[in-house]
């Protein structure tokens, strides 16, 4: 019985080992530019740009699949900084 609950710690240890190096080695840097680009659009979620709200014309945005100009209720100056971020 000791022999089990020590094989479970062992096992138990070295899985979670393994995962720590697993995170480190296998990381990938999140994509903050849907997060930004969303935060750029009015935020209406009105679907006049033919994708279901702001957040999924930036994720298009961020894909290359749309253009800004999309969006009808932006404000041409949010459109000309929205243009100047996707450049870089």
């Amino acid at each position: 019985m000791i022999e089990a609950i020590i094989m479970m710690l062992v096992v138990g240890a070295v899985l979670g080992a393994a995962l720590g190096v697993a995170n480190k080695v296998f990381y990938v840097e999140p994509d903050t530019r849907v997060d930004d680009l969303t935060a750029m659009l009015p935020g209406y979620n009105c679907g006049g740009c033919g994708f279901p709200g702001c957040a999924g014309l930036a994720q298009a945005l961020a894909d290359g699949e749309a253009d800004v100009t999309a969006c009808k209720p932006s404000k041409q100056d949010a459109k000309d900084k929205i243009k100047e971020y996707l450049a870089k």
